[in-house]
């Protein structure tokens, strides 16, 4: 059975139990109603994925349907049939968010194709939404974490590219998760049940990426004792992902881009081309305008995987993260090692918080998973941290209060202190203390 209810909506019985009879031959779950007030009965019960109606019906057309659908079942697709002079008014219902019309006498190739088309767009969007309610909830964004503006530009990004195959260039200081957006893109695309292909190029050797991207065929070198696929055969109908792209030298980037551009292959020493459909995404850590000057990237190879970019925050620009960041961390790590832990104590929360983080997530992530494997209580401390960080590691100043002072004298001691600890920086003390910088100089 595919995925996906379908709902058809049509007053002449004739169509009506064609459209039906076609839709359960091709695998789909189905049901039928002649009007739009018993499409409105059964909706709560049937939940369908996609509706089919017809545009002119008595009792309520398929306009008005439309608009109560909408309301009612926010993600629905909805098809309209049109007969022969109400084509205009099937436009009028797309503007409205209808998803397609389709005139009749019904094109069979067509119904089917744009029946697969609604069913997976409505598919991505309800996806969308349990994405998007797990970022409200938990700040978990499919792979990735977080909740700080930067990384809230990184989801509308993913979000607004997903649905398509185009290319996508991401780039991201190591450590920043690039190999998680590309992921997610997957995860939230047409093609998450297919096939998630990563190649880190830079962990190839020169001798051996062309084989490992077309496969070879069997003697096509010595040692080839058996013909093996390579990632575009593997990735045939889903994505892959190019990590560290800028590593492939200058020839086998040549050789690549003419697979993108022709979507067809040989395999190492064979001579019959292989079609593929993948789509691209690829990574790099390096400066992309450094490396088109310095040649290590081709101009040619650059402007066919930029379709789209997205560029990663470091870890150190989005610190606001860094608690939503432990706490998956601790999840993930007290599953795989049987643990129990809670959280981290405060201070040490403070230090994590303040560390410079030059390996970013995957620093953190390791320095977790550390601390969750030789930590036999509720919360991580200082001491489970690993070595080098302990002693990297300034403590933060503290303050004592009295009690019988003011708020204002409170208020006017944090924000001296504050200042000093960041040694008259303006910008960085209003931003450790949460207000504007306008209202600091005010306090001042």
């Amino acid at each position: 059975m595919n995925h996906g209810r379908i709902l058809i909506v049509e007053d002449e019985p004739i169509t009506r139990d064609v459209m039906q009879s076609l839709l359960e031959d091709w695998g789909y779950d189905t049901m039928s109603v002649s009007d739009g007030f018993e499409a409105l009965d059964v909706i709560g019960t049937f939940r369908p994925s996609l509706v089919i109606s017809n545009l002119v019906m008595p009792k309520m057309d398929g306009i008005e349907l439309l608009r109560r659908l909408k309301h009612e079942l926010s993600h629905v697709s909805v098809i309209i049939l049109s007969s022969q002079g109400t084509v205009e008014k099937a436009v009028q219902a797309m503007r409205e968010g209808a998803y397609d019309y389709l005139e009749k006498p019904i094109d069979i190739q067509r119904f089917q194709l744009l029946v697969e088309k609604a069913l997976e767009r409505e598919d991505i969007l309800t996806r969308m939404e349990l994405v998007n309610r797990d970022l409200q909830e938990l700040g978990v964004f499919g792979d990735l974490t977080g909740k700080s503006t930067p990384m809230r530009r990184v989801y509308s990004l993913i979000e607004q590219i997903s649905p398509s195959s185009a290319s996508v260039l991401i780039y991201g200081e190591s450590g920043t998760g690039k190999e998680c957006v590309a992921r997610t893109i997957h995860k939230m695309s047409p093609r998450h049940n297919e096939t998630f292909i990563t190649l880190n190029c830079a962990a190839i050797p020169d001798t051996l990426i062309e084989s490992e991207l077309f496969g070879h065929e069997k003697g096509a070198f010595t040692g080839a004792d058996h013909r093996r696929a390579g990632c575009f055969e593997l990735a045939d109908r889903g994505t892959l992902f190019l990590d560290e792209i800028v590593e492939m030298k200058p020839d086998m980037q040549v050789k690549l881009l003419r697979v993108l551009e022709d979507a067809k292959f040989r395999r190492l020493g064979g001579k019959e081309y292989i079609s593929v459909d993948v789509r691209i995404l690829a990574a790099t850590n390096k400066k992309i305008e450094k490396a088109l000057e310095e040649g290590s990237l081709r101009e040619d190879l650059y402007y066919r995987l930029k379709v789209f970019t997205i560029e990663l925050p470091p870890l150190i620009d989005r610190k606001e993260d860094i608690p939503l960041l432990i706490a998956r961390f601790i999840k993930e790590f007290n599953s795989k090692h049987g643990k129990e832990i809670k959280s981290v104590d405060n201070d040490t929360m403070q230090i994590l918080l303040n560390h410079s983080w030059p390996g970013n997530v995957r620093e953190l992530r390791n320095a977790i998973e550390r601390a969750v494997i030789v930590c036999n209580d509720e919360l991580i401390r200082l001491n489970h941290l690993p070595v080098d960080l302990q002693q990297n590691t300034q403590q933060i100043p503290s303050i004592s209060i009295n009690i019988g002072k003011t708020i204002k004298e409170i208020e006017k001691e944090v924000i001296l202190k504050t200042l000093d600890y960041m040694e008259g920086n303006k910008t960085k003390t209003a931003k450790s203390l949460g207000i504007s910088l306008k209202t600091l100089y005010n306090k001042l």
